[in-house]
């Protein structure tokens, strides 16, 4: 399960919850949401003035509503697809050079505006952009190993 949004409170008079979420159309696709730790199903979803609304099974009053404000909505992570990756995911692979050479284990990522960024740690600590195809050759997450093109000096 993955955060995806928290309830900001009641919608309406019919028991609808107001969302905000940073992509209301992935949420909205969603046929089940849990919050608070219950699960519940999703009638209908409408996107309003930047924020979401949505009626859920079992909650017919503003008043039930009420009551989930500022929990978190959580849904099953989507796949992220072909060649794209949770960075979640690939914290702690190693990272190894065209030449064989382990160049470090990835400590996190970052955006810098043009791509985004892997920091490692190892023997010394390094910034290595993420760009396909041309730094970044292969992932392989069941080996937790990156393959880059990225030379031991640079």
């Amino acid at each position: 399960m993955i955060e995806f949004g928290r309830v900001a409170g009641p919608y309406g008079v019919r028991g609808w919850v107001r969302v905000v979420v940073d992509e209301p159309e992935m949420l909205a696709a969603q046929p089940v949401w849990w919050i608070g730790g219950d699960e519940y199903k999703v009638e209908e979803t409408k996107v309003h003035s930047g924020t979401l609304l949505a009626k859920l099974g079992g909650i017919d009053t503003p008043e039930l509503a009420r009551k989930h404000k500022g929990k978190a909505v959580s849904i099953p992570r989507p796949d992220a697809g072909d060649g794209r990756y949770y960075w979640d995911d690939l914290v702690g692979l190693e990272v190894v050079n065209s030449q064989g050479l382990v160049l470090g284990v990835v400590k996190g990522l970052f955006s810098n505006g043009a791509h985004d960024v892997m920091e490692l740690s190892g023997d010394k600590p390094r910034l290595l952009p993420w760009v396909p195809d041309v730094v970044v050759k292969k992932v392989d997450l069941p080996e937790r190993r990156i393959e880059v093109e990225w030379g031991a000096d640079w």
